[in-house]
């Protein structure tokens, strides 16, 4: 909370214009493009981000598919995670976000904008419209960011289990999966400090179709978070043992 207040205090010369373009676009949403209106986004974003005291690491955009139409499956730590997302992620993309998203004070208005599909989990008829929209704007080229959690975990950097249901869209699409280990994004706000920070971001391999063709979607799930698990211990070996071991060493010596 200490965090978004002390954002607020810094951007507050920025807020009104910023809520004004905002309904300026949602008014008119037909008669702009979604690229205009995701650069936009993305702009406001990184300015938030700069005044954030947070410091972004991000590792593996080469990963990133050339030919568009992927889907993004990071594992999910908070509000922050779609903030570094659009900070390190420079194609545009659209989300699937849970229905309720869409009532919040200012983000509502932000995610109508960027045109993210709202999914109403308890309507099983309207999450498979949502599905079926996404399926084809995938296959059409458009980047989609699912989270495969369905919901944050609030346990730090450790994970919950991962839905096959999330895959639906890409299975159906023929498209890539590019998993993305995201580490340390929770201490931004759970963190009642303004303190600097630092967060990770890791957008790995992409997993294409031919690779997953003959897996179902469980299998999949599985897949892709062994993939994100063995990064985040890679990160902690790095981070935490190897220091540890040498400064052991040193003491030894």
């Amino acid at each position: 909370m200490k965090r978004i207040l002390f954002l607020i205090i810094r951007l507050l010369y920025r807020i009104p214009g910023w809520l004004l373009k905002i309904r300026s676009y949602n008014k008119h949403i037909d008669e702009t493009t979604f690229e205009e209106r995701f650069d936009f986004g993305q702009k406001m974003i990184r300015k938030i981000n700069s005044k954030s005291r947070v410091r972004i690491h991000s590792f593996g955009q080469e990963n990133l598919p050339a030919e568009q139409g992927y889907l993004i499956a990071p594992n999910h730590q908070g509000l922050f995670d779609a903030l570094i997302l659009f900070e390190t992620h420079d194609k545009p993309f659209k989300a699937i976000v849970k229905k309720e998203l869409m009532s919040v004070f200012v983000l509502g208005n932000v995610l109508k904008m960027l045109q993210f599909e709202a999914m109403d989990r308890e309507n099983l008829r309207a999450s498979m419209k949502v599905i079926k929209k996404a399926t084809q704007e995938m296959s059409e080229g458009r980047n989609y960011v699912i989270f495969p959690e369905g919901t944050r975990c609030r346990q730090q950097n450790q994970m919950l289990e991962f839905k096959g249901g999330t895959f639906k869209t890409v299975i159906d699409a023929k498209k890539p999966i590019v998993p993305v280990a995201l580490i340390d994004c929770y201490k931004v706000f759970d963190n009642n400090t303004i303190a600097p920070v630092d967060a990770q971001i890791h957008y790995l391999k992409p997993i294409f179709y031919d690779e997953y063709k003959d897996m179902n979607s469980t299998e999949i799930a599985h897949y892709v978070q062994e993939c994100i698990e063995k990064c985040k211990y890679s990160v902690f070996f790095l981070s935490f043992v190897i220091p540890l071991i040498c400064c052991s060493f040193y003491h030894i010596l």
